[in-house]
């Protein structure tokens, strides 16, 4: 009988050491610091994972620039918002240059902390905008083809770092006042560009990607990007 007893009351120790090796396999990897030993009497615990180091403000930078381009690049973005957007990312990087400069190459602890809220700001933002009802609509007509081709050139010299927010911000603002020009003169004609309307929009999208090509091969690139040939 002592020995039946000695058995029973060993099974609901092994059952809870069971139900703890179960856990800790759905928890999070562990860091690579060995995980502290349970202290006799005590229930095993899972380790806990380290928290994730905050990103820099060159890394937040490059973060919202890589989800403007897919933004650009799905069409979820029109010229108009990417422009908006772009102005208020070089905005932001002209005041953290001169708080650097200021501070011999450095942020202080607050400039760190409010350049942190703007660029909470303008993520937010960027969400919104790539969830609202407006989408950059391409058709399939030459006209918007040339659109969309310029599009994809602009969000692949943001993605790529060979575009700057300011730069970003002009070329998307000559697309957006190509665009409302397009808009314009299909209303006035039942949906559709004259012939001579047609040859005016190739004219001013030449002059867009000439533009766009110069922005993308010039001595400027965004901090800490790496460009892309």
């Amino acid at each position: 009988m002592r020995l039946t007893r000695i058995k029973w009351s060993a099974l609901p120790a092994a059952v809870l050491l069971a139900g703890s090796v179960a856990m800790a396999q759905d928890q999070p990897a562990p860091s690579s610091q060995p995980a502290p030993q349970a202290q006799s009497g005590s229930a095993a615990t899972a380790a806990t994972p380290a928290a994730k180091p905050k990103p820099t403000v060159a890394q937040r930078k490059e973060n919202q620039q890589e989800r403007i381009a897919q933004g650009v690049k799905s069409g979820q973005l029109t010229a108009g918002e990417t422009a908006n957007l772009e102005t208020k990312e070089a905005a932001i990087n002209g005041e953290t240059k001169a708080d650097r400069a200021a501070n011999g190459g450095k942020l202080t602890a607050a400039e760190k902390k409010q350049v942190n809220g703007q660029q909470n700001q303008v993520s937010k933002q960027i969400y919104k905008d790539k969830h609202n009802a407006n989408t950059a609509h391409y058709g399939d007509n030459k006209v918007g083809q040339r659109r969309e081709n310029q599009q994809d050139r602009i969000a692949q010299g943001i993605k790529s770092g060979q575009l700057t927010a300011g730069e970003t911000a002009k070329l998307e603002n000559q697309q957006k006042g190509i665009n409302k020009q397009v808009a314009a003169d299909r209303k006035a004609n039942g949906g559709t560009l004259t012939a001579s309307e047609k040859k005016q929009v190739n004219h001013e999208q030449n002059a867009a990607s000439k533009n766009i090509y110069h922005q993308k091969h010039n001595a400027k690139t965004q901090p800490q990007a790496q460009p892309k040939p």
